[in-house]
């Protein structure tokens, strides 16, 4: 009777979370629903704005036979503010199917997918706590923090491309061993974005999962041949070229992306030190890349033959969000991992991986009312700056953990 009555009572919290979770969920798609069609002269409207300029009207370019890589292409031809970044050419035929309908339907279908995708990213960090907590129960506390917190609500508000990445990471970290075909797809999945895919298929290299870390990078370098050819072929190689040159430099440029910029919110190593120091030493981003990775990987091969899995993965994903160019919401890669050392955390109370997850949940918890008490009492410097201190202590407090792991 005691077992029928906790397994109801668990039932019925799981039901109860659910329903906050769904009304989270409906209250996060309001903004794709809302949005108004872009023109010129709502440019600065942030609802959507990341599914406005990184996938609709790119991927329109590139179905009229232009080049979106180009900033001055897309900057005269769409009603656009951001340039379109370095994504991966499959990113283009990806996504396309949202880019057919009008913007509307693109903008709710796409928000939509990415709905679903964050509560796979909740499937597979509770799947990490099963031994511990149900999978529905799990599954639902996941997904309705996920749904509650500012970089869960970030990737619905302003649609981001992030939870198809997050769940590639997931996958290519927990089938690495196990299903090496499915990781290898999903490792090709994370090279959306070149900065999550290099430093992850290093670090699974560097691990002993080469196979996964080959043979993802391969798929996703064919699937791009298959976009990339088109390009070259059309405007041809200097061209071509040429247009990856400018993209650099007009995102190197940018107040909200240059390494030296105190407005942006980037949270890797460099930017997080100039805006804290004003310092910037030369060649301070490429440093800070080789030297992130080599630590990682030293420290995450040293926690996998302790046993210790669950941490190397969240070192890892730790690792590939402070060392090269990524923003807040980049950190969602690390929820599964976040949620098996919480578990972990349970049962031994490691100080340091205590404090490390405190570190990681402060970006989740810099709402909109914490952000704007934060600017009033501190200034705006250290709003745009708070989630990238906090991430990089995350980092450097499981390098200390790792670094007492036995071997």
């Amino acid at each position: 009777m005691t077992t029928v009555a906790h397994a109801r009572r668990t039932r019925l919290l799981a039901a109860a979370v659910a329903l906050v979770g769904a009304l989270a969920a409906w209250r996060a798609l309001l903004p794709a629903w809302r949005v108004p069609t872009p023109t010129r002269a709502n440019l600065p409207e942030e609802r959507m704005q990341d599914f406005r300029d990184a996938l609709y009207f790119p991927i329109r370019e590139f179905l009229d036979g232009g080049n979106p890589y180009h900033p001055a292409v897309m900057f005269a031809h769409w009603p656009v503010r951001q340039n379109f970044n370095l994504y991966q050419p499959y990113h283009l035929l990806l996504h396309a199917p949202f880019a057919l309908p009008g913007y509307r339907v693109g903008a709710v279908a796409f928000a939509l997918a990415s709905l679903v995708l964050l509560l796979a990213l909740a499937v597979l960090a509770a799947g990490r706590l099963r031994p511990h907590v149900p999978l529905a129960l799990g599954t639902a506390v996941v997904a309705t923090l996920l749904l509650l917190s500012q970089v869960g609500k970030a990737q619905l508000y302003v649609g981001q491309v992030n939870p198809l990445i997050a769940v590639g990471a997931a996958g290519a970290l927990l089938a690495r061993d196990r299903h090496p075909r499915w990781a290898a797809v999903a490792l090709a999945l994370a090279w959306l974005k070149p900065q999550f895919g290099l430093p992850l298929a290093l670090l699974l290299f560097a691990r002993g999962s080469r196979r996964v870390a080959l043979t993802g990078t391969a798929v996703a370098a064919v699937a791009s041949l298959v976009v990339l050819a088109p390009l070259v072929v059309r405007d041809g190689v200097g061209s071509f070229l040429d247009a990856v040159a400018a993209n650099l430099e007009h995102a190197g440029a940018t107040a909200y992306g240059a390494v030296d910029s105190m407005t942006a919110q980037r949270v890797d190593v460099a930017a997080v030190v100039h805006r804290v120091t004003g310092w910037l030493p030369p060649g301070a981003e490429g440093l800070v890349l080789v030297g992130v990775l080599l630590v990682s990987a030293v420290l995450a091969r040293r926690l996998d033959r302790a046993g210790a899995v669950e941490v190397a993965d969240l070192l890892t994903c730790l690792a590939v969000v402070v060392c090269v160019v990524h923003q807040p919401g980049d950190v969602l890669i690390a929820v599964p991992s976040a949620a098996a050392v919480a578990a972990l955390w349970w049962r031994g109370r490691d100080r340091w991986l205590g404090w490390a997850l405190l570190a990681v949940a402060v970006p989740f918890a810099h709402l909109h009312f914490v952000g704007t008490a934060v600017r009033d009492v501190l200034g705006p410097r250290v709003d745009v700056t708070v989630d990238g201190v906090a991430l990089v202590a995350a980092w450097v407090l499981v390098v200390v953990a790792a670094r007492s792991a036995r071997t």
